[in-house]
């Protein structure tokens, strides 16, 4: 059993740290980093020192943080033996990724919620982890304060899984939060979003998908052990999605959520984010507002939902500070480089056309007899039928119709909408949503 003496001696040794940034994200990391200096030994085993922090402008920083711990010189960090881990929460691709491979070429740690980097350059940020026997970690990557990084590789690696979907976007879901709600429209939702900072001045990463997307090339890379990027999800956003296409949604027991959906199939993974009718009775049909949920399907383990704020100063820096910490006891113990790069298979990537879903489908017709009938040809002649279906009148001789498929390819349902929008009964393709399935 330790003595006290032992103790006090043991408490002079330090891992030391810097940051790059102090922006939103970093100013949390800062806040918890204070709050939780001394429990850091307890926890460790060795003390945890913030040394150095990156800025580009020593004027300009934020007035909370210590400004003997600014520098504008990223060679101060570099250069200095003593700093062991960096933290990367500047974000874009550069200089971040510069910076964070001469780190791990000199030896450092590194901890990233960097997702628009990690989803295009994560394989050479990994590679360049292992080569220099150095952790690389990024829970705060995918789902901001909600863990899904770690059980992943650690807590599920027993399982095969075969589907990672989720909600990982507070902004979007906020927005489908106040339309389904309150009945707003999706330009006044995101500027009531705007308003109370949930939304960016330039809302187009989120609103589009692109967040999205790039989380899920995160997580469906490290759920199903081969390299996803970026570029390999269909991505589409919730901007066509109207108060009509909600309100229909609930007569049918749906509501529509912006997903990300991956799969692990016999013919590939398909990884893809775009809005989704969900039944009501599933578990993340609750979510709302901004909160993010994961859920993720083993062999093993069944159904999981991993739920929580996905973005937001304190729970992002929650995650990195996790990893902080974790870091630094692979430091203490000298087992860095334990869990690296877990994609060790080549799987090939579905194409969006050969994706099957079931769709929702709200046509304006010409209202007289055998619309119905026609509509149903051409439909049935590109193998697309109706699961359910709704016709109700609306005024000057059009009708509405509106309808869920049973399951057909995305290609067949694209030919099908191809044939009908020529056709001079149809008066109006209003929206297409797909449905899970």
């Amino acid at each position: 059993m330790d003595t006290k003496g032992d103790r006090e001696m043991d408490s002079n040794k330090v891992i030391k740290v810097a940051m790059l940034g102090a922006g939103t994200v970093g100013g949390g990391v800062y806040k918890l980093l204070k709050m939780r200096q001394d429990e850091m030994y307890d926890k460790i085993g060795e003390s945890l020192e913030l040394k150095k922090i990156l800025v580009k402008s020593i004027p300009e920083t934020r007035k909370d943080v210590d400004p003997a711990l600014l520098t504008e010189d990223f060679e101060d960090i570099i250069n200095d033996e003593e700093v062991q881990i960096v933290i990367e929460v500047m974000g874009g691709i550069e200089p971040a990724r510069t910076f964070i491979l001469r780190a791990m070429n000199a030896g450092k740690s590194v901890v990233s919620a960097n997702k628009d980097l990690i989803a295009v350059h994560g394989k050479e940020l990994l590679d360049t982890a292992e080569q220099n026997h150095v952790d690389f970690l990024f829970e705060a990557s995918c789902a901001g304060g909600i863990p899904i990084i770690r059980p992943l590789k650690q807590c599920l690696c027993g399982n095969h899984i075969t589907e990672v979907m989720g909600i990982v976007n507070g902004t979007t879901n906020y927005i489908l939060t106040k339309m389904e709600k309150e009945g707003m429209e999706f330009e006044e939702a995101l500027a009531n979003a705007k308003e109370l900072g949930y939304a960016e001045a330039d809302p187009t990463a989120d609103i589009e998908g692109l967040d999205a997307g790039r989380k899920m090339a995160i997580m469906s890379s490290i759920a199903f052990h081969s390299r996803v990027t970026f570029g390999d999800v269909y991505t589409e956003g919730i901007t066509k999605i109207t108060s009509s296409d909600i309100r229909h949604a609930k007569a049918m027991d749906c509501t529509i959520k912006l997903l990300g959906i991956a799969r692990d199939t016999e013919k590939g993974i398909e990884v893809r984010v775009h809005p989704t009718l969900i039944p009501t009775n599933h578990p993340l049909a609750s979510v709302n507002d901004v909160f993010n949920a994961v859920f993720v399907h083993g062999d093993a383990v069944d159904d999981t939902m991993f739920y929580g704020r996905g973005a937001g100063e304190m729970p992002t820096a929650s995650a990195i500070v996790g990893d902080v910490i974790d870091v630094a006891r692979n430091i203490h113990c000298n087992c860095l480089a334990r869990i690296g790069c877990t994609c060790y298979k080549n799987l090939p990537i579905k194409k969006m056309a050969d994706i099957e879903s079931k769709y929702f489908l709200r046509l304006l017709v010409k209202d007289y007899a055998g619309v119905l009938g026609n509509i149903a040809t051409i439909l049935g002649n590109h193998s697309v039928s109706f699961e359910k279906l709704i016709q109700t009148p609306v005024t000057d001789d059009v009708a509405e119709i509106v309808a869920i498929t049973d399951i057909v390819s995305e290609d067949d349902f694209k030919q099908a909408m191809d044939e009908l929008r020529g056709k001079s009964f149809i008066e109006e393709v209003s929206s297409i949503i797909r449905v899970y399935a």
